[in-house]
């Protein structure tokens, strides 16, 4: 069972995703902001993160980034799980260091498969 680290700012997409998470197995920890995510996750150290972008005040692409500087936390793979959907917002969420972009409304398969994937990598 992995420690997953949900960051999210609304509170119903927090609860389905934890729901999704944990009928797959695994143990989950929550963040409302990017801020909170940067602490939790130095503290907790989780095996991954699925980050929301559109948040106040620190975006996920801006967590996403310090988190990759950050020593204590470089080697957590963080998945991105968005509304964002186009080509570009994909594109520009790898580049800011995520294993994988998924989409909102979340496909629990899709999503426990791209979880799998992230840890074995």
């Amino acid at each position: 069972m992995s420690k997953i680290l949900i960051v999210d700012d609304s509170p119903a997409q927090l609860f389905s995703l934890r729901k999704i998470v944990e009928d797959g197995g695994h143990r989950t920890i929550t963040a409302e902001s990017g801020e909170q995510a940067l602490e939790i996750a130095s503290f907790e150290n989780p095996e991954l993160i699925l980050m929301d972008i559109v948040m106040p005040g620190m975006s996920g692409y801006q967590a996403t980034r310090q988190l990759g500087r950050n020593e204590a936390t470089r080697h957590i793979p963080v998945i991105f799980v968005s509304k964002k959907s186009g080509d570009a917002d994909r594109a520009w969420g790898l580049r800011q260091g995520a294993m994988e972009y998924i989409t909102k409304p979340v496909n629990p398969g899709k999503l426990l498969t791209a979880i799998s994937a992230a840890m074995a990598a």
